[in-house]
């Protein structure tokens, strides 16, 4: 069946397969915030955005007890088989009160495009004294996807029907909304990181481009997604014969200070 006017409503979905074949990478690159995580024995830790449990899983076999919360059944189910407490939950809003020493994110905040609600739940969500310690899509992410996918669109008289899924902050602006919650940031930096695709860069728009694609009746999908694709050949096709993305990453630690 084509999806057609309406199509523009249908949101990203995430399917735990399509995601531990097309984006494995996600959680492996990020390892290093376990690092800086460092999570101890008896600490109460909340994964936000946990994805298929992946990363989750990491910080339990350091000793600490975690919860996973994300916004699709699918990947909790997959976080769940693992062994790991994880519920289904909006970002925006999520149901805790001061009872988590450490919040871990991953590759998850720059998809919830209320950012302010967000680090008003973390905050709500930590104990006093209690840190987070996340990474994200920043500045200039994907920009050459963005842009290619753009084009595409406007050639096919779409582009006032383009919404953008993302948020990809800068330094001085996260940090500054960090501070006006009351964070202390210990940490912030833009890192721009290439990053080899396990496969096609078609099979990156499947993964995390839907909200572009359902523009297009489905028959229409396979030519734009290859229209694409050429068009980004010459930028992201390395001598290789390897798709790399145009990741920039923005990694932060903050704490909420203990109360007076």
């Amino acid at each position: 069946m084509d999806q057609t006017d309406g199509a523009s409503s249908l949101q990203q979905r995430w399917f735990a397969d399509r995601y531990a074949a097309n984006a494995r990478f996600v959680s492996d690159l990020a390892e290093p915030l376990i690092k800086n995580l460092a999570p101890c024995s008896g600490e109460l830790i909340l994964d936000l955005g946990c994805g298929d449990g992946a990363l989750t899983k990491l910080v339990a076999e350091a000793g600490a007890m975690v919860v996973g919360v994300d916004a699709s059944l699918d990947q909790i189910k997959a976080c769940q088989n693992l062994g790991i407490p994880a519920a289904v939950m909006d970002g925006h809003n999520l149901a805790f009160k001061e009872v988590f020493d450490a919040i871990l994110t991953n590759a998850a905040l720059h998809w919830m495009t209320s950012p302010n609600d967000v680090i008003d739940a973390m905050w709500n969500a930590l104990k006093p004294g209690g840190r987070v310690i996340g990474e994200m899509g920043g500045a200039g992410n994907i920009a050459r996807i963005t842009r290619a996918l753009t084009e595409a669109l406007t050639r096919r008289n779409l582009q006032d029907r383009i919404v953008f899924p993302w948020f990809f902050p800068n330094e001085a602006d996260y940090c500054e909304r960090l501070e006006s919650r009351g964070f202390v940031v210990n940490y912030m930096a833009l890192m721009p990181r290439p990053t080899p695709l396990p496969g096609e860069i078609t099979d990156w728009l499947d993964t995390f481009g839907e909200q572009f694609l359902f523009l297009l009746p489905e028959r229409e999908r396979a030519a734009f997604k290859e229209e694409v694709a050429e068009e980004l050949e010459a930028d992201l096709f390395d001598p290789n014969g390897r798709w790399v993305a145009d990741y920039v990453r923005l990694r932060f630690t903050a704490t909420r200070p203990e109360e007076a």
